[in-house]
């Protein structure tokens, strides 16, 4: 009977047919390990990281410092993709997602919630003054007003734009790293702001929040508030948290699988490469037309990604200060545009 290990290796080998430029390309050399630290997904990830070193430059918890780190993407960032400049669903309707995972195994995550500008917020409110994980729409939207959450209208002007100049064609069409190009207004398409962190007691901690999708179905709900697939921390092992179409990563229970690799031994940079594999190996003709990203830090705070297609940058800072922008690995080495 073939054991899982050989599974996966399998796998990997069998990508070959599928490489567009000469093969897999080389994993990164692991991050030297650095406790506090911080990373983020996507260019915003700079900002997000500046705000939650605020809270870790200081000695502050790494829940905190999430929590800071994706506040700053929801209400001070005006990205299409992310909090309240996000574009809205095809019935014209911004709905927010967000999750929040301490390292000892405490989590929530709202769905589907409308006009709450923190959704991160109120994910961790649920976490700590609820006996729930997950809540979502109306209901969530209740829990976070009755918890003192201001409710305020969110759609912008530009948003509301797009989504007019969208019905003309009503094409639902993920673009391979949109999120790099695109200004607020634009018309699509997807992206999360993940945040991991780990403090100088060597806590870790994530966060995850996203506008979802664009023009996607009303109700729809991606990996983002999902545990395990949009955010997965454990504190023993590491912590993960994808980017991308979430559709992908709610299949293959994601974020828990890279940090389940992480605890049988794999470097951060090799469970994300594996569990890019895995995407591949379910649906191959599909994953040469989306996204799907990850990055993972583990317990010694050193830190790797792994994408489908190049194109996906990280962001990480720690004592020595920010440290820009890191390309990640992919398999498919050439940037779809």
């Amino acid at each position: 009977m073939a054991t899982r290990r050989g599974f996966l290796q399998t796998g990997i080998a069998g990508l070959g047919a599928l490489w567009v430029s000469g093969g897999l390309a080389a994993v990164s050399r692991p991050i030297a390990a650095k406790v506090p630290r911080v990373v983020s997904t996507w260019d915003f990830g700079i900002g997000a990281n500046a705000a939650a070193w605020k809270v870790l430059g200081q000695g502050g918890g790494a829940l905190d410092a999430v929590e800071v780190g994706a506040r700053w993407a929801e209400s001070e960032l005006c990205n299409p993709t992310v909090g309240h400049c996000g574009n809205p669903d095809r019935d014209g309707v911004l709905t927010l997602d967000a999750s929040i995972m301490d390292g000892d195994g405490r989590v929530g995550a709202v769905a589907a919630i409308e006009d709450i500008l923190h959704p991160v917020s109120v994910a961790r409110k649920v976490m700590e003054d609820s006996p729930h994980v997950l809540l979502v729409g109306q209901g969530a939207q209740q829990f976070a007003i009755e918890h003192g959450f201001e409710r305020k209208a969110l759609l912008t002007d530009s948003a509301r734009k797009a989504w007019e100049e969208w019905k003309k064609t009503s094409r639902y069409e993920p673009v391979i790293n949109a999120e790099r190009r695109l200004r607020p207004g634009d018309s699509t398409n997807h992206d999360t702001l993940g945040i991991l962190a780990i403090d100088t007691r060597g806590h870790m901690a994530g966060a995850c929040t996203t506008s979802g999708m664009a023009w996607k179905v009303h109700g729809r709900v991606g990996d983002s508030p999902i545990v395990g697939a949009g955010l997965y921390v454990d504190g023993e092992v590491g912590a993960a948290t994808a980017s991308g179409v979430g559709e992908e990563m709610l299949r293959n229970a994601a974020s828990f699988l890279v940090v389940e690799l992480m605890r049988q031994g794999r470097s951060p940079a090799q469970a994300c490469r594996e569990a890019i594999a895995r995407v591949v190996h379910k649906r191959p003709a599909a994953s040469k037309t989306l996204q799907v990203c990850f990055l993972a830090m583990n317990r010694r705070g050193e830190v790797g990604a792994y994408a489908l297609h190049k194109g996906f940058v990280y962001a990480m800072q720690d004592e020595a200060g920010a440290h820009g922008l890191t390309d990640s690995a992919s398999i498919y080495t050439s940037e779809q545009k």
